[in-house]
């Protein structure tokens, strides 16, 4: 496979193991350190985390939806040197059956990877997410991370 589909099906497959909850397979695509921008959703600053506490983070929450869907697409792939940059266009459908309102919460924006090459291939080191639009019930972002606490204390 050529660098730059490598690159591509690396970040793809951030989406597609995370909506399976393939949590160990989530973890592999990532350098052991992360710099991760979530300000565009969560407000804060730009962060370093480790690989487990970003996995850890959508365990927390992801885990707690009866299902989640992402998509991405319009890839756009750079290189220098041993590192690369993916910029895609996304789109996350998340779903949870709840009381309180509508049961999805979708969110439409780009994501932009940074890749090193590794001995292990190429691995992500910096995730950033903009977001460009929402539509639906953002409260089951609170919902879901509190069925997930629930789920974890038993």
């Amino acid at each position: 496979m050529d660098d730059r589909n490598a690159v591509i099906e690396i970040c793809d497959r951030m989406g597609w193991h995370s909506d399976r909850r393939k949590w160990d397979e989530a973890l592999a695509l990532f350098t052991p350190k992360v710099l991760l921008d979530y300000t565009s959703l969560l407000g804060g600053s730009p962060t370093t985390v480790t690989s487990k506490e970003l996995v850890d983070s959508w365990v927390a929450v992801l885990g707690g939806y009866d299902t989640s869907h992402h998509l991405m697409t319009n890839h756009l792939v750079s290189f220098e040197g041993a590192t690369a940059e993916c910029t895609a266009s996304f789109q996350a459908t998340h779903r949870l059956d709840n009381p309180m309102g509508s049961p999805l919460w979708r969110i439409g924006g780009t994501y932009r990877f940074h890749l090193v090459l590794s001995d292990a291939g190429w691995r992500i080191d910096e995730l950033a997410m903009t977001i460009l639009w929402t539509e639906g019930n953002r409260n089951i972002l609170d919902l879901a991370a509190e069925r997930q606490s629930d789920k974890q204390k038993r």
